[in-house]
């Protein structure tokens, strides 16, 4: 385990470009007390551990060959930068990672200078990275660009289109691949395997920088020589370099390095700054280096919530979450349905299906980064008769809206999408939150779209969906399930929604995850004087058109509530409704505003976006006094 102890190299470290003033031989010691600093930190916020205890020596070293903010280091997906972070100046704002107020745990431009591009999705930084250096020689600039990426990352095939149209370059560009192995979960497939070949290929990297530095001293013809072998594409080079699959890229090779050695890692990337056009760095990392719980469960310290450093465990126990329901409900089918498969992308632990990979590994799919392959290899599942159960964040499901539009909505397959992290999400911020599933999702014909209020009603829905026919989406937020309402266990019948409590005037007509906080809601009103109809929607698509044509004839106002952005969501699928069908009564939508949600806790989100109980109240009651007649929008 790292030592988690005096900081005296650290301390150091005011502002970007400090890094550069300790001396050399001193740079394991900055690295051992980072990872000091990270483990004692994040054990009481939580965060992305593993990924940058493996990168404190590559991070180090990027800085001491770059200078920041001129030249640009862009972060694929960027969970490994903290230590770029605190490098850069940051370290006392660590007490409010990704807390409201505080830093993201991810770059933002808004947050410091050295940020060069916000991500938090994977396979951006090469394309990004890319259009960087193009504009930078077309203004005559002269800064340094590189772009950071992992071997996960790199399944992903934006990162070849981008690898691609970088091989015309005549200007530096630098790509860093960071290599450990792992995305989330362990690396699959044949890029993995690849890799796997070239880090157990004998070191190329030394003798390639060690003959071009002897050729170039060659008087008059040196430089010519070295170009010459650069462009080359065959002969010798076909058996000395291990990464020739970069290099018939048109891609410049350096590697294998080893990613915790600061002082190959500096030598290596000041070679890597002298190359005209596109050149790749091939560092070998360890994922969780330095802390042993973190080296063993590198999945489980991907994203963790506040640990024991003593132990890794959880510092706090909680409840079962939705994914853990799912996980459940998964492997129980994979017992009883043979023809069910799941496929999910690089996410088999943080999706729950780990449990079914290791019992039906014949029908588990892990595609890797790479969801719009995962989306239409489940139709092609589908057409051959089985019945793919897609795992998938929310936020990362949109980054193949065309695949479920036009390979499963058009031809009406029986695909389901287990909707993972749907709604707001806390912590991880802007990237991450699942706000957009059921605008984009709706908005698509032949699909269905469920939304659990409680872990029973996750495993209900699941079975439901199963047996369905044709493409649908049972949607549930993060963290602990939800255990109200366990008297209320009506059957799921397709379009059909559950009241939950019948009152007068207002009926609230809450979406999934947000169930419990209409229920709040209307005991608060309830405590004066005023009672309220609560509905469990359950469909979001299609709704439960018959009951609102019911409920209009009693009720002067439906407040609908959702974690979706109102644009395109539930709510104004509601408000065409009552408008198309001329009921009598005024649709108040409850939700998410057109604005990005930053990170914090999910309370504090809600109250952000008006979406907490106090909220919705108060909202409700203001209507209900100025309401002056029946038939008006919101």
């Amino acid at each position: 385990m790292c030592c988690i102890g005096m900081m005296q190299m650290l301390e150091k470290i005011k502002k970007p470009n400090d890094v550069k003033k300790i001396p050399e031989e001193r740079l394991p010691k900055l690295a051992e007390e980072i990872r000091g600093f990270l483990i004692k930190s994040l054990s009481r916020t939580g965060g992305h551990l593993a990924s940058n205890l493996g990168v404190v020596e590559l991070t180090i070293a990027l800085h001491r060959v770059y200078s920041l903010p001129d030249d640009k280091i862009i972060w694929d997906v960027g969970h490994q930068a903290y230590t770029h972070k605190i490098l850069t100046g940051r370290m006392g704002e660590f007490e409010r990672l990704r807390q409201a107020g505080g830093i993201s745990g991810f770059p933002r431009r808004d947050e410091s200078p050295c940020d060069s591009f916000d991500t938090g999705h994977s396979s951006t930084s090469i394309s990004a990275g890319l259009g960087y250096v193009r504009a930078r020689d077309l203004k005559k600039e002269s800064y340094r660009v590189v772009s950071v990426i992992g071997d996960g990352a790199l399944t992903g095939g934006m990162a070849f289109e981008a690898m691609n149209n970088a091989a015309d370059l005549k200007t530096n560009f630098v790509i860093v691949l960071n290599d450990n192995e792992m995305s989330i979960s362990r690396n699959v497939g044949g890029i993995s395997d690849y890799l796997a070949e070239v880090r157990t290929s004998s070191a190329y990297t030394g003798f390639k920088m060690g003959v071009t530095s002897a050729l170039e001293k060659l008087p008059g013809l040196g430089r010519g020589i070295v170009d010459t072998l650069r462009k080359t594409k065959s002969s010798i080079k076909q058996l000395v370099i291990p990464g020739m699959f970069f290099e018939n890229m048109g891609l410049t090779y350096l590697g294998p390095v080893n990613g915790h050695n600061i002082r190959q890692l500096i030598k290596v990337l000041s070679e890597a700054r002298r190359f005209e056009g596109a050149v790749l760095v091939h560092v070998v990392t360890e994922k969780g280096r330095g802390y042993e719980p973190a080296m063993r469960h590198p999945a489980r310290f991907h994203g963790t919530a506040p640990f024991e450093i003593e132990t890794g465990l959880p510092a706090k126990r909680e409840g079962p979450t939705y994914t853990d329901i799912f996980s459940t409900v998964m492997r129980k089918m994979g017992d009883r349905e043979p023809q069910v498969a799941a496929v999910t992308a690089s996410m088999a632990t943080g999706t729950g299906l780990k449990r079914f990979s290791n019992m039906f590994p014949e029908r588990f799919f892990d595609v890797g980064i790479a969801e719009q392959h995962a989306v239409t290899f489940a139709a092609g599942l589908a057409l051959g008769g089985l019945v793919p159960v897609v795992a998938i964040y929310s936020s990362f499901l949109q980054r193949a809206y065309d695949q479920i539009l036009e390979d499963i909505c058009l031809q009406n397959l029986h695909v389901v999408f287990a909707v993972d992290r749907a709604g707001l999400v806390g912590s991880d911020g802007k990237t991450h939150q699942g706000l957009f599933d059921l605008s984009y999702l709706g908005e698509m014909p032949g699909m269905t779209i469920l939304a659990p209020k409680n872990l029973w009603e996750l495993s209900d829905m699941m079975k439901f969906a199963v047996h369905f026919d044709g493409p649908i989406a049972v949607r549930y937020p993060r963290g602990e399930a939800v255990t109200e309402f366990k008297e209320a266990r009506q059957p799921v019948e397709l379009g059909k929604a559950e009241v939950l409590e019948r009152g007068s005037r207002t009926a609230l007509l809450a979406v999934g995850a947000m169930v419990p906080v209409a229920a709040r809601a209307a005991e608060i009103l309830k405590e004066q004087g005023m009672e309220v109809t609560l509905v469990n929607m359950r469909f979001v698509k299609p709704f439960d058109r018959e009951l609102l044509r019911e409920l209009a004839e009693d009720h002067e106002l439906f407040v609908t509530l959702e974690e979706n952005v109102e644009i395109g969501g539930f709510g104004q699928q509601v408000l065409a409704f009552v408008e198309r069908e001329e009921l009598p009564v005024t649709v108040c939508i409850a939700a998410v505003p057109d604005q990005f949600v930053g990170h914090g806790s999910v309370a504090w989100q809600r109250e952000q976006c008006g979406l907490d109980a106090e909220s919705v109240a108060d909202r409700i009651r203001k209507r209900l006094a100025e309401s002056a007649g029946r038939g008006r929008t919101e």
